[in-house]
């Protein structure tokens, strides 16, 4: 492949077509794709082309526009914009028009890779509270090989230093350890829970080597603060390790149960397998359903997510915990055939043999928690080739001013 293309550092005069998966609009040039950041559909803008490999497409920034969507406002954030941070992807659209982005994204993405229209399910993307700024509670800050904090830019493992982030919460957005210098470590991450109580973690190079030059995983410790945080979820208290997974917008974890416990309908008495369980709060809504007279059975390969879940959910005697990778063989040895399955998967979706291995269990209803949706698409088509029915599909903006959405949906089997 060629290391650049014959348009990168070219200023291309586009006129911009629909919004793409990942946070640019497509737009065409001399019978090629350019994906441009910094745009809106139907605008005209001048593109600096920034990466060119050849071939079909390439990618650009919108530097001038030319002629502005009504929908485009000033991005409240100075480090937003080409060249800067690439945390954010929507901060020049208003809150309205990014969620009807996204809604497009979703429904191309059932079109081109399920093959399923799926308007008559997906109203639109739906609002969380709280507002389009101040609510990530949990941030990760690059550090350069100086010591100073920062985050990165789009498609680069350039540093951009910033004093802020406005999308994160109070102590966690402002945090102090953006003043300070961390030589050594490669990230320092600030995390917090319901309460005001913030965890900074120092991010190490992990040791070895990973195949083409990756980097291997970072060695993560808690350096300040407490080492478990508190979360609280349907009138129910979760304590999960600082350096552990949860939803980073404050009211994700009890919207997505709630749809998901409206999606699915688990029964009093029924049998559920719940994957990917994590720390506990998708099980816990889940055996609240089905009751003392019911089962759930929770598969997490994660130590700590495991040890996490065992400790929030030990007052409920009808879940059982279970530590393993989800795989095909792992599902057939949980040894019962469930009434309901529910995943959710890591953003590379399920794949083909584990969604083939849960549509094999025959349960009455699956139900799929996914933060990409293409690769949510990519299951659901591997079910309906099977006859399955997507039933459901709605769509949440758990990350606003970035391209990231939330989806929750639920397949059932052929008649």
């Amino acid at each position: 492949m060629a290391e650049s293309g014959p348009l990168l550092g070219h200023t291309l005069d586009l006129t911009i077509g629909p919004p793409a998966h990942g946070g640019s609009c497509v737009a065409r040039h001399e019978g090629r794709a350019v994906f441009v950041r910094h745009t809106l559909p139907g605008e005209r803008v001048r593109a600096l082309v920034t990466e060119d490999r050849g071939g079909a497409f390439c990618f650009a920034d919108a530097v001038e526009i030319l002629a502005a969507s009504l929908d485009r406002v000033v991005a409240p954030c100075r480090f937003a914009g080409p060249g800067a941070c690439g945390g954010c992807d929507w901060q020049h659209v208003a809150g309205a028009a990014q969620r009807a982005l996204k809604a497009t994204v979703v429904r191309d993405q059932f079109t081109r890779l399920a093959h399923l229209d799926v308007t008559g399910l997906l109203a639109g993307v739906e609002e969380l509270p709280g507002g389009l700024l101040g609510w990530r509670t949990r941030n990760i800050y690059a550090v350069d090989r100086t010591g100073a904090p920062g985050l990165r830019r789009h498609r680069s493992h350039e540093i951009v230093h910033v004093d802020a982030c406005l999308l994160g919460a109070e102590h966690v957005g402002d945090a102090a350890a953006l003043a300070d210098s961390w030589p050594g470590l490669t990230g320092v991450e600030v995390a917090r829970g319901d309460g005001v109580e913030v965890t900074l973690l120092a991010h190490r190079p992990g040791p070895g080597r990973q195949a083409r030059g990756r980097r291997p995983p970072d060695r993560v410790d808690v350096v300040a603060g407490p080492q478990t945080l508190a979360h609280r979820v349907l009138d129910r208290e979760f304590e999960v390790a600082a350096g552990g997974f949860w939803q980073v917008h404050p009211a994700a974890a009890e919207t997505f149960a709630r749809a998901l416990l409206d999606t699915v309908a688990p029964r009093p008495g029924e049998t559920v397998i719940d994957l990917y369980a994590g720390a506990g709060a998708l099980t816990a809504a889940l055996a609240g359903a089905v009751t003392a007279t019911g089962h759930v059975i929770s598969l997490e390969s994660h130590p700590a997510a495991v040890a996490d879940a065992q400790r929030n959910l030990a007052d409920l005697p009808w879940v059982e915990v279970q530590r393993g990778r989800v795989e095909p063989a792992a599902i057939e040895a949980l040894g019962v055939r469930p009434d309901v399955i529910v995943l959710d998967p890591p953003r590379a979706g399920a794949g083909r043999a584990v969604l083939e291995a849960l549509l094999a269990q025959r349960p009455r209803v699956i139900g799929y928690v996914a933060c990409d949706p293409a690769a949510l698409a990519r299951d659901v088509a591997t079910a309906t080739a099977q006859g399955w029915r997507l039933t459901a599909l709605r769509a949440f903006d758990a990350f606003p001013m970035t391209h990231h959405v939330e989806c929750v949906a639920s397949l059932e089997p052929p008649a």
